[in-house]
């Protein structure tokens, strides 16, 4: 419908106001570029020499941002204008920036400001501003700036008004420089072009724009549900769930955007990330991690990211595959490296879980956390009871006192327990000191004993240590000899002083087994040792001696640092609980995997056991406070993690155990945790599957639900509603967005096209017919159900489109190639978060015999990538689950 007169009057002045504003801010940015001055340490009333480093670092950061600012300002000046009336019948106009505003432009406001908020208001809506006065919005602009050679335009702008209604506007610029001179009558074709030209830019209602570039859509303006969300305050634990197409993860990105920017913090807010920031050392601005599965994803986020203006380094948005693998290597030491130390090695193909545990997680970790704690305790009680009970009235004496503790102590409390050995620690390690003094001196003598025998007694064994260095199948983890020698645990892997490290830890482990009265692992490191020394070890009697003082030393050092002890003996404890479990036929396979392999989803389970136990410790004010004395500084590796926000994107695609170690990353002051997704969209079998499982690791977690979805069309969202009900789930209530023109067409489908031939001359055919409907080639993504197939069906299709001049780019693995406009072939796994202008998914059947447990989400999450084409092609007929759905399609458009 063409726009009344009064219609497109009002538009020209629109347009005229909003070009006329780009030039002013743009020109306002590119001069405060020019000539801003960096703020200096002279900017400061007075410098406090105790706290001028915060200071300092926070004006380095303040001149970064006004810098990055201004920069944004010039490419994209305003992104909406809004029209209000006060109370008394003043009209003010507003101007809203993505950034942060240049104070010397009127009524220019940033988004993530409380006044931003105008911008997602529908028309109609009264809203309180900072100062009190409440406005009425009578009119708002979506504006998207584009610098051309000749001026600024703005292009496909939404414009709606109180009494005009709404329209989308191609180009603001054709608005006020179209041709409007009088035409001759030897002029009228000219005339009636003009008037299709005019017509053709002003359409009533909100025009869909085509996809032509993969990445994640850029929404400048949430929706007033949206908004709200990611305006409340810092200190939340936020769960958004909805459809693809929601901008669930555009709000996520908007949030840590707004909570990033210190300008825009509530005056408690401030004050606590600063304190933070004080105690830390780290910005505000840095204190943040976002967790995401893919790595094209992240790449995505990086962009957008990149386009609010925040900074984000690989750093700070992670895979969480990556992330664990650094944690479990060089956080915690779980996994071995090359440099030694460690109890596992990750496999991704091990097999050592039976289906209960990846099943449900959370009892399968509920489990294996009570059992460590439980292990842990009793052995400081046993310990304590052994002293207690040893000839030496000293030791006896140590020992009754720790019985006494432990017996007042809550053994559920870790910090409770620990708070109260504190105070006997100091004894304790004499006592360990001065027992250790004797056993090594003997230990020493024997190792003289034979250098005086032979000269080259220690070069010869230190050829041999080198020699098991390289030999991969030794057990360098005996689980019947858990008492690690901590004094050791630097010590050189190489050379005469490793190998005589070597010796005392050997010769010590073989008189503690004695003593117990068992024998070394023959397979084990200090076995392969004790094996080859032969009788160049302890004489019996020595052993019987330094055996009994090791047991007590072992029983005492306990007791030396306890907190140590408990967190890393965790992946230890993990290995005896596995055998345990093994044993009782629970959890775990019985045989098929080495005692040193370890599954990623079981290491996650061993990093949470270890992110738990010392949150809980740091939970107290008295232990962070005393973070530096040696008790408690073992917890410092994991006060180090905490992050001021956490945030996640497709949370569902992440087991309940691995979002729980996400939400320990938390800093415990602010608890800041912001994750979206979608239970439909769950691409993993271990995944989240209910709103139970995330209220698992956060039972306070407020869960908003979006339901207005941006992405697709009419016929599609039907479509993919009618997917998640033929699956046995429940219809999601996906609604599409008001006064759209979002009909589109029917998806399309070939069946019984087994043959790669048949199956690319039908892709080839759609997609010329999509190429000319659109006069341009949009973005156009294939899916097929293995990697294996993506670059032979590229290289068909490229030959087959190869007349019109089209790419066809296979993608391996989820990688980013070609050009925008370029047709892209992707393995059905690596498609998450995407979204296209047109999809085809190859071989659905294949696909539901090959990922039965996940068909129905594949399915759903490769229909829903697409926005307006949609196509499907099938080896036979369409599997027996969804055939109700095969009256939705059509052959072709």
């Amino acid at each position: 419908m063409e726009p009344l007169p009064q219609s497109k009057q009002h538009i020209e002045q629109v347009a005229r106001d909003a070009l006329d504003q780009f030039d002013k801010v743009s020109a306002a940015a590119r001069n405060a570029l020019r000539s801003a001055p960096a703020l200096g340490i002279d900017a400061l009333a007075s410098v406090n020499t105790l706290t001028s480093g915060a200071a300092v670092q926070r004006l380095g950061q303040i001149n970064r941002e006004n810098l990055e600012s201004y920069q944004i300002l010039t490419q994209e000046p305003a992104i909406a204008r809004i029209a209000v009336v006060d109370e008394d019948g003043q009209q003010r106009v507003y101007y809203i920036c993505r950034t942060t505003p240049i104070t010397s432009v009127p009524n220019l406001a940033s988004y993530r400001a409380p006044v931003g908020r105008l911008a997602s208001l529908p028309v109609g809506s009264e809203f309180a501003l900072p100062n009190g006065d409440v406005v009425e919005v009578v009119e708002r602009a979506q504006l998207q700036p584009s610098r051309l050679a000749d001026g600024w335009d703005s292009r496909d702008t939404v414009i709606e008004a109180d009494e005009l209604g709404l329209f989308t506007v191609e180009s603001l610029r054709s608005v006020l420089y179209a041709d409007n001179s009088e035409q001759t009558s030897e002029d009228r074709l000219a005339q009636l072009l003009a008037e299709e030209s005019e017509t053709a830019n002003i359409v009533e209602g909100v025009r869909r724009s085509i996809i032509t570039k993969m990445g994640l859509r850029d929404q400048p303006i949430l929706d007033q549900y949206q908004d709200e969300i990611f305006r409340l305050p810092l200190d939340q634990r936020l769960l958004i769930l909805g459809p693809p197409g929601t901008g669930k993860t555009t709000t996520l990105i908007r949030r840590l955007g707004q909570k990033l920017d210190s300008a825009y913090l509530e005056e408690g807010e401030l004050r606590t990330v600063e304190m933070i920031a004080s105690a830390t050392g780290v910005s505000h601005a840095n204190s943040w991690v976002m967790f995401t599965p893919t790595e094209l994803l992240k790449q995505y986020l990086k962009e957008a990211f990149a386009r609010e203006g925040v900074p984000a380094p690989d750093m700070r948005i992670r895979t969480w595959t990556d992330y664990r693998r650094e944690l479990g290597r060089s956080t915690f030491g779980v996994l071995r490296t090359a440099s030694g130390g460690g109890t596992f090695v990750l496999k991704e193909s091990a097999e050592t879980l039976l289906p209960e545990a990846s099943d449900t997680p959370i009892k399968w970790f509920e489990d294996f956390d009570a059992w460590q704690r439980t292990t842990f305790i009793n052995d400081l009680r046993q310990a304590a009871v052994g002293l207690s009970e040893n000839a030496s009235a000293n030791i006896s004496l140590v020992g009754r006192r720790l019985v006494e503790i432990l017996e007042r102590a809550n053994s559920n409390s870790l910090a409770a327990t620990f708070s109260a050995l504190v105070g006997e620690v100091g004894g304790i390690q004499s006592l360990v000191s001065g027992l250790k003094e004797v056993t090594d001196k003997k230990i020493h003598a024997a190792l003289n004993l034979q250098l005086n025998r032979d000269n080259g007694f220690i070069d010869v064994l230190a050829k041999f240590i080198d020699g098991l260095q390289q030999t991969p199948d030794i057990d360098t983890d005996d689980p019947d000899d858990l008492e690690a020698d901590e004094e050791d645990a630097t010590s050189p892997r190489t050379g005469r002083a490793a190998a005589v490290t070597a010796y005392m830890q050997a010769v010590r482990a073989q008189a503690r087994t004695q003593a117990r009265k068992r024998t070394l692992g023959k397979n084990t490191r200090n076995g392969k040792i004790i094996e080859w020394l032969g009788d160049r070890g302890l004489g019996e009697s020595d052993r019987a001696d330094v055996g009994a003082s090791l047991l007590v030393q072992a029983s005492a050092r306990r007791f030396t640092n306890p907190v140590k002890r408990y967190l890393d003996a965790i992946p230890r404890r993990y290995r005896a609980y596995r055998r345990t479990r093994q044993e009782d036929g629970r959890w775990y396979r019985k045989d098929g995997f080495s005692p040193t392999d370890i599954y990623p989803l079981e290491l996650d389970v061993v990093l949470l056991g270890i992110l738990r136990g010392a949150n809980e410790l740091l939970s107290r004010a008295n232990i962070v406070r005393d973070i530096d004395l040696p008790v408690w500084s073992s917890l410092k590796p994991v006060l180090d993690l905490h992050k001021n926000q956490v945030v996640v994107d497709e949370a569902t695609d992440f087991s309940p155990i691995q979002l729980a170690c996400m939400a320990a990353l938390a800093n415990p002051r602010i608890r800041s945790f912001f994750a979206c997704g979608d239970f439909n969209q769950r691409l993993t079998t271990w995944g989240s599957r209910s709103i139970n499982d995330v209220k698992w690791v956060f039972p306070e977690i407020d869960v908003k639900e979006i339901t207005v979805s941006y992405r697709q069309s009419k016929r599609l969202n039907d479509l993919a509603r009618a997917i998640i009900v033929a699956a046995g789930g429940t219809d999601s209530g996906v609604t599409l967005p008001a006064h759209v023109d979002n009909e589109g067409v029917p998806p399309t489908l070939l069946e019984n096209a087994a043959e790669q031939d048949e199956v690319v001359d039908w892709l080839a055919q759609r997609i010329r017919e999509i190429e000319l409907f659109l006069e341009q080639m949009p973005s156009i993504a294939i899916f097929v159900e293995s990697g294996a197939e993506v670059q032979p069906l590229a290289d068909a299709l490229n030959e087959a489109l190869a007349a019109e001049n089209a790419q066809v780019v296979a993608c391996p693995k989820g990688q980013v190639m070609g050009q925008d406009n370029d047709v892209r072939v992707f393995d059905v796994q690596h498609i998450k978060g995407l979204e296209f202008e047109a999809v085809f998914f190859v071989g659905v059947d294949r696909l539901a015999t090959i990922h039965p447990e996940l068909f129905d989400k594949y399915l759903y999450v490769g229909t829903t990538r697409a926005a307006t084409y949609l196509g499907w092609t099938c080896d036979s007929v369409m599997p027996k689950k969804i055939e109700s759905l095969r009256s939705m399609f059509v052959a072709n458009w």
